[in-house]
């Protein structure tokens, strides 16, 4: 009985092979994680979720933090598309990583990555570590802006730190003003701001 409930509740896809079953526990852990956060999603709740034996997701992944990290680096492609923004004419790059990276908390397929990355960076030096690696494609993306001194460093930080705020005011904290707004009207009125930070040297 619990392997015929089991077999209905997962795709049979999943259930060939250890691709598959991998597969089946990412996608899984993705969406815990993003809910519950690094600490509140136990390798116990994420096997019983996608199916299966804790005891498989140890011999997968050894340990939580090791699946953590997996799960972000196998189901997101957000620092790829964020160094993808900051390529190109640099008189638009404000609004091209602005747009980039407000839609990436928008996306069904990236946003619970953020979410799970901001609530466990609270509580987790792991995650903690693996946030700041996303933020980092800032500094080491784009064909463009490569060449990074202290002084550009600086600023790649306020952009990056900017976007960040307001993103998580958006999305975690969900305050009005910025929850309600149209993606549009942030990537206007956002857009100069992260502009000056790429691109002006006084700031």
């Amino acid at each position: 009985m619990p392997e015929s409930q089991t077999a209905r509740q997962r795709p049979t896809g999943r259930r060939g092979g250890d691709s598959g079953t991998r597969d089946a526990i990412l996608d899984t852990a993705r969406d815990l994680f993003a809910e519950l956060g690094f600490d509140g999603a136990s390798i116990r709740a994420i096997a019983a979720a996608a199916g299966v034996d804790p005891a498989l997701i140890r011999h997968f992944f050894g340990d939580k933090e090791t699946l953590f990290a997996a799960t972000v680096a196998d189901r997101t492609a957000i620092p790829a598309r964020i160094a993808a923004s900051l390529s190109g004419d640099p008189d638009t790059v404000g609004a091209r990583i602005t747009d980039t990276y407000l839609r990436l908390w928008e996306e069904p397929d990236t946003r619970p990555i953020l979410l799970s990355l901001v609530r466990s960076a609270v509580t987790s030096p792991r995650a903690a570590d693996m946030l700041q690696e996303v933020m980092g494609t800032l500094v080491r993306g784009g064909s463009d802006l490569e060449d990074v001194d202290d002084d550009r460093l600086r600023r790649l930080a306020l952009a990056g730190s900017h976007l960040f705020g307001v993103a998580v005011a958006r999305h975690v904290v969900r305050l009005p003003p910025l929850a309600d707004a149209s993606h549009e009207t942030l990537v206007a009125e956002l857009s100069p701001a992260i502009q000056r930070y790429l691109t002006d040297p006084s700031e």
